[in-house]
């Protein structure tokens, strides 16, 4: 069991809007619910085979623009990509585009960056997809990139997917040295990358399978993520957040209900998947009590939910934030 004990954090995950008027008031209302932050997501694909093939919604806004009208009409909420896909930019472009963001929220933005997963939509936008030791590699010399533009000194990094040479990196960030950074991932190299570079460490997407090839449950197998990040910390983790996204979240009294279905998405038995930790179903107060037990199991302080549980969830994001 893990003794950390970080205040609790809640976001809002949105990959949808139809209109300017609908993504500003998702925006002003996320931040007048009392949540600490709304991301978007770095995918781009719209309906069509490609999209069921990754099983992806439909993604109907690009996140960088996103970002930057959700932040020019909120205040206090903070803003960000869960995650930005290294393969889907230039990164010294990318590092810019970043600092113009905190610098235009007055230092809300959070900057979350990961290796890329999924192969359709490599496919469908005609980005080669890498195997994985190539596409970690490429990681690692982003997120160095990006904090040495971030640094505001004349940029040497020469790497062999990354450039950025013989100029200073501007604007700096809001804040400093730089603004928070997120990691995600569940293999060892990734998330020991993420237990020494960032400060919040992602951990998400477990596996569904009742047992896995190590013979773990999906809880099992989290607190075995856990285990990664706290070894490559050393004493950084106590100053890291942990976080997770219960993207099957659903505050309702028909539990057996909503496992049900979830169990028929994901095309596994029902059985245990309440413990799932991609999954978050319940009453209000089940929930509460579940997230604290998540927090001393698995370490999880910061919770993103997705974007169709904003007034639902939010109580439970009022009981606990701070906490």
């Amino acid at each position: 069991m893990t003794t950390k004990t970080r205040s609790f954090r809640f976001a809002v995950q949105a990959t949808r809007a139809t209109s300017a008027a609908e993504w500003r008031d998702l925006a002003r209302r996320t931040e007048d619910l009392g949540f600490s932050t709304l991301f978007v997501a770095d995918h781009y694909v719209g309906r069509g085979p490609a999209s069921r093939e990754a099983r992806l919604p439909p993604q109907h806004l690009a996140p960088i623009a996103a970002i930057a009208t959700a932040a020019a009409v909120t205040e206090t909420l903070r803003v960000g990509c869960r995650v930005f896909c290294a393969d889907y930019h230039v990164p010294a472009v990318l590092a810019k585009e970043a600092a113009t963001l905190d610098l235009l929220s007055d230092g809300r933005l959070e900057f979350g960056i990961g290796a890329g997963w999924s192969e359709p939509e490599y496919r469908a936008m005609g980005v080669p997809f890498a195997p994985a030791p190539q596409r970690v590699a490429k990681l690692t010399e982003v997120v160095a990139l990006v904090k040495a533009h971030w640094a505001g000194g004349e940029l040497d990094h020469r790497g062999e997917f990354s450039t950025a040479t013989g100029y200073t990196g501007l604007p700096l960030p809001v804040q400093r040295p730089h603004p928070p950074i997120m990691i995600g991932g569940g293999r060892r190299r990734v998330l020991s990358l993420a237990a020494r570079e960032a400060d919040i460490v992602s951990i998400s997407n477990v596996p569904f399978d009742p047992v896995d090839a190590n013979g773990l449950t999906p809880h099992q197998e989290a607190a075995r993520r856990l285990g990664f990040v706290r070894e490559a910390a050393g004493e950084r983790f106590a100053g890291l957040d942990i976080e997770s996204s219960p993207y099957f979240t659903e505050v309702t009294g028909d539990v057996e209900g909503a496992l049900a279905r979830v169990a028929e998405r994901m095309r596994v038995p029902d059985d245990g998947l309440r413990e799932h930790p991609n999954v978050l179903v319940g009453s209000a107060g089940e929930i509460a009590d579940r997230l604290c037990e998540r927090r001393d199991t698995l370490g999880v302080n910061y919770v993103s939910v997705p974007q169709s549980q904003l007034a639902a969830f939010a109580p439970i994001a009022a009981r606990l934030a701070g906490q």
